[in-house]
């Protein structure tokens, strides 16, 4: 993970120039494939961002992802644009930070009906709780005199695959009663959202409600509020990105001090007795000093990571999807192992935090995944 980059991405070029406008020098990022990046720094922080276009529609928005994800091995992925309102409870030109997502069009037909069958990725927690504080501040958007404030709501989203521009339809009546929880409808949320689950990456979801998804999608009305919309979901999505980095710099002293000050700092290998009042910074060798990690080493850790994989996922603690893309990973740092390029080392360590991060919630598994990261820090 890339502790000072953000990955940006929008499905329109309106919502594009809405992030890139407030980017210090943007310069152009090219990925092997073909798909361009602007990456430029944000104000007031000691952070970048990594702006990339989708175009519509879930397929696209979670392959682009993906490769934001694998490029920039990025501290959160933000989806940000303009939305469909499914209710009267959200305003236009309000902001809607997804809880969790729908995969709407999952389901199956039978002779009594289409019954739904959804996928759902619930945000995670740690970004939950920053955007939900850049919320209750309410100083992330900036409103002309006599103008309206927009408010900020947090709940589901639902993504699908087709452009939603009506109640009435048959679509809209069963969409209302199979995701009546849902606050906004749009069409890459899911692909964004799968995409970041697959790759122990945070992701989340902000935006701007443009029209009420009521077949007014191509009035005049609905052309003079979505650049506000669009406009509006970017100040959240950017003040949101700030607090990022604010949180994680704090992380990131925090640990320094505690690691400071502590009492007692050692490193032993062998079986070691000490009595002492304070001990820092005195590592204690029995017999010879320790040698360096060695790749035989961290061959043989990989594979009992991987033994273990496996086990949990027998045990029911890892679902099939996140064992794939964990054994995924696996296999990248074990490529980069046996690899003589200057960039074994970043290689190796960049999949193993991603691999952290599928398999978070696995307490054991993602201490030995922490101290296989530490170990690799004497690889060259």
């Amino acid at each position: 993970m890339t502790d000072d980059t953000v990955v940006i991405l929008t499905a329109l070029n309106l919502e594009y120039d809405a992030i890139h406008q407030q980017l210090a020098t943007p310069h152009v990022h090219r990925h092997e494939r073909g798909t361009r990046f602007e990456v430029g720094t944000l104000a007031g922080t000691h952070g970048q961002i990594a702006l990339g276009l989708t175009g519509k529609g879930n397929h696209s928005a979670a392959v682009l992802a993906e490769r934001a994800i694998q490029q920039f091995s990025p501290l959160a992925v933000l989806f940000v644009g303009v939305a469909g309102a499914l209710w009267d409870t959200t305003q236009l030109g309000d902001v809607v930070v997804a809880t969790h997502v729908y995969a709407y069009h999952g389901g199956t037909s039978e002779d009594d009906g289409l019954k739904a069958r959804p996928r759902v990725w619930e945000v995670e927690h740690g970004i939950h709780q920053v955007a939900s504080h850049v919320g209750r501040a309410g100083d992330w958007a900036a409103v002309a005199p006599g103008a309206r404030r927009p408010s900020v709501h947090f709940g589901a989203i639902a993504a699908g695959e087709i452009v939603h521009n009506s109640r009435i339809s048959y679509e809209a009546a069963w969409i209302r009663s199979h995701y009546n929880d849902a606050l906004a409808i749009e069409m890459e949320a899911a692909g964004v959202a799968q995409a970041g689950h697959l790759n122990g990456s945070p992701v989340a979801i902000v935006r701007g409600i443009s029209d009420r998804a009521d077949g007014t999608k191509n009035s005049s009305e609905d052309g003079a509020w979505q650049p506000r919309a669009a406009a509006n979901a970017a100040a959240f999505a950017l003040r949101l990105t700030e607090e990022l980095f604010k949180d994680r710099e704090f992380t990131a002293m925090t640990q320094d001090r505690t690691a400071k000050h502590a009492g007692v700092h050692n490193v032993a290998y062998g079986q070691v007795g000490i009595q002492a009042a304070h001990v820092t910074g005195s590592p204690v060798w029995m017999g010879t000093a320790p040698q360096a990690a060695t790749t035989v080493d961290l061959a043989a850790q990989l594979a009992a990571v991987r033994e273990q994989l496996k086990r949990e996922r027998t045990a029911g603690s890892l679902d099939d999807d996140t064992y794939n893309a964990a054994q995924a990973e696996l296999d990248i740092a074990t490529t980069a192992l046996d690899s003589t390029t200057s960039e074994r080392a970043s290689t190796f360590v960049l999949a193993l935090k991603r691999l952290r991060g599928l398999i978070a919630d696995v307490t054991d598994l993602a201490a030995k995944i922490a101290a296989l990261i530490a170990a690799a820090k004497g690889l060259s």
